[in-house]
């Protein structure tokens, strides 16, 4: 029933795609969907790479039928164990009992702990090969990219990367399969989203693995989220490079919380004086608004943040908050920092932000801000200050 897309010589796309669920791990919003993708290497032996998650298994286990046209299943080569992309293993085995199952000891500790498979196993290590027919297919471990279980697999033949999550992005695929074949705009945001939520924290991980893998003749990439990349590669693995090594476009994001409008009131000082100052690329987020996915997006991507908020109970206001513990949690390196802060009748924010940014060992540009109640004449030039701070600061770093 299905006319499989064939990347290469007896290399099929069997993914799917997921335009229902609203959340990716029930927390990023999917306003374009996902995919999720497996492909299956129909050569003397047949070869499975990854599946798909659970709830679409009936759609899965029909593609891969029609691409086997009555053939046994010989592997299953298991690159990452996430459910998105291990969710349908147990049913796998279940229609192929004999599939014998290709993945690292890593691999099989999980295999067992999601699904209790322990029988029909084949350990791989760093480097091993296995030959299918036309296609020879080696083995490369690249842990914590983005589980301690990850590995890639390699089709010497045809330049195949079968890459895990890395090079992933969310969005469906939209009747193309190749990158050619796509609309790619709103791709190059999404695998930055993508990264910085999901990959993020791993960015030393990811720079082993790129080196890794830089002897190798890629000429094709199969992700297990996203387009096929084949006349992209260079853009991609550049997209990659970029974010595990914290560098930053030129370019400031400005992010608050407020109440009632007067913290806000200096992001727009701020970022006014941003502008008048030759700071092009400005993005600017109400934590309130703005859900977190986006501003740790705009936050890889750029190289400048400045962020200011309320005292609340004493404390950062709760949004910002939050903020600041997923930045602290993905590690993120190298950035150019300001701060700005309001209060009542007790400030505690500035002196927050302060101890945050310290702590991120960022480099700390001008002045902070800190206003009592409405904004003053003299704090809204202190705004106009730190934004002028900042984009000289950005200069200086594009001069060097």
């Amino acid at each position: 029933m299905y006319r499989l897309k064939e990347i290469a010589n007896k290399v099929y796309y069997v993914g799917v795609n997921d335009r229902q669920k609203a959340l990716f791990e029930n927390m990023w919003p999917l306003p374009y969907g996902v995919s999720y993708n497996s492909y299956l290497i129909a050569d003397e032996k047949t070869v499975l790479v990854d599946t798909v998650d659970a709830c679409y298994a009936d759609v899965f286990l029909k593609k891969i039928e029609d691409a086997l046209g009555g053939r046994p299943l010989d592997y299953l080569v298991v690159n990452h164990m996430e459910p998105d992309h291990a969710g349908s293993i147990r049913l796998l085995r279940q229609a192929y009992p004999e599939v014998q199952i290709i993945g690292n000891k890593r691999t099989f500790d999980m295999l067992e702990g999601y699904h209790g498979i322990t029988t029909g196993l084949v350990e791989v290590k760093e480097g091993d090969t296995l030959e299918i027919g036309h296609h020879k297919l080696a083995f490369y471990l690249a842990p914590m990219v983005h589980w301690p279980e990850v590995m890639v697999t390699y089709d010497q033949t045809d330049k195949i990367l079968f890459s895990a999550d890395a090079f992933g992005t969310y969005g469906t695929l939209d009747g193309g399969i190749l990158d050619t074949d796509l609309d790619l705009d709103h791709f190059w945001d999404e695998m930055r989203r993508y990264y910085a939520n999901i990959v993020g924290k791993y960015g030393s991980p990811v720079q082993k693995a790129l080196q890794k893998l830089s002897g190798l003749n890629i000429q094709t990439i199969c992700s297990t989220h996203g387009p096929v990349w084949t006349k992209h590669i260079p853009e991609v693995v550049k997209i990659y490079d970029e974010l595990s090594r914290y560098e930053g476009q030129e370019g400031v994001v400005v992010i608050y919380g407020s109440m009632y409008g007067n913290t806000e009131q200096m992001a727009e000082a701020i970022a006014s004086s941003l502008s008048a100052h030759g700071v092009k690329h400005i993005v600017m987020h109400n934590v309130s608004k703005s859900h977190s996915s986006y501003i740790l997006k705009d936050i890889f991507k750029y190289k400048a943040l400045i962020i200011g908020c309320p005292t609340y109970c004493n404390q950062l206001y709760p949004e910002v908050d939050s903020l600041l513990q997923k930045i602290e949690l993905r590690e993120v390196k190298n950035r150019l920092f300001g701060y700005f802060g309001s209060f009542s009748w007790a400030g505690a924010a500035v002196k927050r932000l302060a101890a945050f940014g310290e702590k991120m060992n960022w480099t700390i540009v001008g002045e902070p801000v800190e206003q009592k109640q409405g904004l003053k004449p003299d704090k809204y030039e202190a705004c106009w200050a730190l934004g002028k701070a900042m984009a000289e600061q950005i200069h200086n770093e594009q001069s060097k």
